[in-house]
């Protein structure tokens, strides 16, 4: 009889349809997909204690989170180059006050001779004492030593005063402004400010202290009065001193010796006469004076002779030739009950010189600085 019969060796110890023991170890197919298999190296394998799972590397970061970053990039980059230009724009220090030039102020002082004014050829004259320790022209303009200050270099000081220099130069030995045909030279190393001062005084000059062309510079009348010798005569000295944190103070003050003679009319040799015009001038500069080559002239002090204290020092200096007087008139008369300007009118005594070296004898010594403080004129 056939039929189902048990195996040899005993039924199964699990029957079909009996439940598994190793049904939980069965991987479905998406497990076994998603499983990363990953074999350890053999130092990884002789390692204590030995690591059970090696961390992988984290998947690389979406795509889109690398135009996210880009974005924010260019962002920042916008802001930083919007925040500079603001800055550019609005200083948030404060910007220093524009400092404009003052006018000028004025004293001129005629000074009219005692008998008549002696003559002579310019040699001559000019071995006087103390005119025979005067250099000629701007060998007489000479720089004192520098040294730096609080707030100015030496080179600073150096070109503060070679611009005041500049401008004696031109103001008071320069032949086509001396006889008043030009005036540019002059005028370009003023500051823009004070131009228009200068100006009105060339064209209408008064004695009110602010518009003396003679205050500006030395002019003569080319009608008049012409150079009898190229070689002027300068003596006097140049100091300086800080004038604030931003400015520094140039004192110039030097005499000048003309020797002149009748514009019209037989040239004799020993027809020549002196004309003395000494000038203290102060000058102020900043900074932007230095880089730009000009200056400020704050006050002149003027003393000229020998000339009639009623001709007038206002336009052009009007010497007294060899031979001439001064005439007994004094300044004009100055009413303080009038309207209008006040004039600033002066005169005062020209000291006589001493009498002229002999020719062929050495020249004199320089005079110290005592004795030319001696020799200022009298007023």
């Amino acid at each position: 009889m056939t039929g189902r019969s048990e195996p040899p060796n005993g039924p199964p110890e699990n029957p079909e349809g009996g439940e598994d023991e190793y049904r939980s170890l069965v991987f479905d197919e998406s497990f076994i997909r998603s499983a990363r298999m990953q074999e350890f190296s053999a130092r990884e394998r002789m390692g204590e204690p030995a690591r059970a799972v090696r961390t992988l590397p984290e998947p690389a970061a979406p795509a889109h989170h690398g135009s996210r970053a880009a974005i924010v990039l260019v962002v920042l980059i916008a802001l930083a180059f919007a925040a500079a230009v603001y800055i550019g724009f609005r200083n948030p220090y404060p910007q220093p006050v524009t400092r404009r030039a003052e006018p000028l102020r004025t004293t001129v002082v005629s000074l009219a001779p005692r008998g008549a004014v002696p003559a002579g050829s310019p040699e001559r004259l000019y071995r006087a004492a103390p005119l025979s320790g005067f250099r000629t022209g701007g060998e007489g303009i000479n720089f004192p030593s520098v040294r730096r200050t609080q707030n100015f270099s030496d080179s600073q000081i150096t070109t503060a005063l070679a611009i005041a220099k500049d401008y004696l130069v031109e103001s008071s030995l320069n032949p086509d402004v001396l006889t008043g045909q030009v005036r540019r030279p002059v005028e370009q190393l003023l500051d823009p400010d004070q131009r228009g001062q200068f100006e009105r005084s060339m064209s209408s000059p008064a004695d009110d202290g602010l518009h003396a062309a003679t205050g500006w510079l030395v002019r003569f009348d080319p009608a008049q009065v012409e150079l009898a010798d190229p070689g002027i005569r300068v003596q006097g000295t140049l100091a300086y001193a800080e004038d604030g944190a931003g400015t520094l103070e140039v004192v110039s003050d030097h005499t000048f010796t003309y020797a002149l003679r009748p514009a019209t009319g037989p040239r004799k040799e020993d027809g020549a006469s002196l004309f003395t015009v000494r000038r203290e001038l102060r000058f102020r500069f900043d900074r932007e004076d230095l880089r730009l080559h000009r200056l400020e002239l704050r006050t002149a002090h003027v003393q000229a002779g020998p000339q009639s204290c009623s001709s007038g020092p206002a336009g052009a200096l009007r010497p007294l030739l060899a031979g001439e007087r001064a005439d007994d008139r004094g300044p004009a008369p100055t009413d303080p009950y009038a309207a209008g300007r006040p004039t600033a009118a002066l005169c005062g005594t020209l000291a006589p010189l001493s009498a002229p070296t002999p020719s062929g004898a050495p020249p004199q010594a320089p005079p110290s600085p005592q004795a030319l403080r001696e020799y200022r004129p009298s007023p």
